[in-house]
């Protein structure tokens, strides 16, 4: 027998057998919603017995969770990434943008694990999700601090603006179904975004009133 995800009822390896449980998971979690999945949807997408599929993962929020772990993961590192990979900020902001614009851009969808969970109000969950989004705040933040004369406080609300303008634009145009190449969508937002924050004198230079 083969699944939907191209896999036949053959003994895995543990850590093969997870990530592939973890993978039909997410297919089922983002086309039906956490609600509306059963761990028999999970099980029968994978092709396995649900045994097989509690021995890696006691419940279905469990399950959730490892999915939302990976994902948030992800989202923070690609973002950690673009602020650290040049000195140029203008090419920061370029760089933070798309990152966002690649991950709601990824294959299956996951991003709306992440961004629209109908899972939202369960603690577990909207802990995570909170972390996640305090840790790419945190990033931005320590950049902007780092290179302006704005204190922690005003570079963690211009940094929560900026990926917020990140998450929603990205957002809205997997939403239109991609209406403009990806490219132009970054620097059509990186563009006014960088118009906004370059105007904010940078550290060692004197502020022109």
């Amino acid at each position: 027998m083969v699944n939907s995800a191209g896999e036949g009822r053959v003994r895995l390896p543990r850590s093969e057998r997870r990530a592939q449980l973890l993978r039909a998971a997410q297919d089922v979690f983002v086309s039906k919603g956490y609600h509306s999945t059963s761990m028999d949807d999970i099980a029968e997408n994978a092709g396995v017995s649900k045994p097989v599929l509690y021995q890696h993962f006691t419940s279905k929020l469990e399950l959730y969770l490892a999915l939302l772990d990976g994902r948030a993961a992800e989202l923070v590192g690609q973002v950690r990434h673009a602020l650290d990979s040049t000195e140029d900020n203008k090419e920061r902001v370029n760089r933070a943008m798309r990152a966002y614009f690649e991950f709601v851009d990824a294959q299956g969808e996951a991003f709306r694990l992440v961004f629209e969970s109908d899972q939202r109000n369960d603690p577990e969950v909207s802990e995570r999700v909170l972390k996640m989004e305090a840790d790419c705040v945190a990033a931005m933040a320590e950049t902007i601090m780092g290179d302006t004369h704005v204190d922690k406080a005003r570079a963690e609300l211009l940094a929560t603006g900026l990926l917020g303008i990140a998450e929603i634009s990205a957002r809205k145009w997997i939403a239109s179904g991609r209406a403009i190449p990806k490219d132009d969508a970054v620097q059509l937002m990186s563009t006014l975004a960088w118009r906004g924050i370059s105007h904010f004198p940078r550290e060692g230079e004197a502020e022109h009133g």
